[in-house]
C-alpha cells in the first residue's frame, strides 16, 4: 500500500465498524478516507449508541488527517447531522439511486456548483 500512496493514489477503508475493520488497520496501512458504513449512519437517532460511534470515527480520522465518508445517508436529518459533525462526504439515496456508468454525464451537466442535494 505504501508504493500506492507513493504514486498518489488515495487508499479508503471501506465499512469502517463492521467486519474485520477495526482501528488497529488505522495505525498499519496509510489510508486517506474512512468510509463510516452505512449500518451507524441509519440509526442516527438522539440517544443511540451509533450517535457516539460516528462521533468517535469522525474525530479519530479528523485527528490522522483522514477524509471522512459516511454511506447510506437517506434523510435529511441524518445529512444534517453528519453536516454538524463535520463528516467530509456523504453518499447515499438521499442524493441520488445507483446511475449506470452512461447516465453520469448527464448527471454532472445538470449540477450546479453548492448544490448539496
Amino acid at each position: 500500500m505504501s508504493q500506492l500512496k507513493q504514486l498518489g493514489v488515495r487508499i479508503s477503508l471501506d465499512d469502517f465498524g463492521t467486519g474485520y475493520s477495526s482501528l488497529s488497520y488505522l495505525r498499519s496501512f496509510p489510508f486517506d478516507k474512512i468510509k463510516i458504513d452505512r449500518s451507524f449512519v441509519s440509526d442516527l437517532a438522539e440517544g443511540t449508541e451509533h450517535v457516539v460511534i460516528v462521533q468517535a470515527v469522525v474525530s479519530i480520522a479528523r485527528a490522522l488527517g483522514m477524509t471522512t465518508l459516511a454511506e447510506g445517508i437517506e434523510t435529511a436529518g441524518q445529512y444534517e447531522f453528519l453536516t454538524a459533525l463535520d463528516c467530509d462526504e456523504g453518499q447515499g439515496y438521499l442524493f441520488s439511486p445507483p446511475v449506470p456508468i452512461a447516465k453520469v454525464p448527464e448527471m454532472i451537466a445538470k449540477w450546479s456548483p453548492g448544490e448539496n442535494f
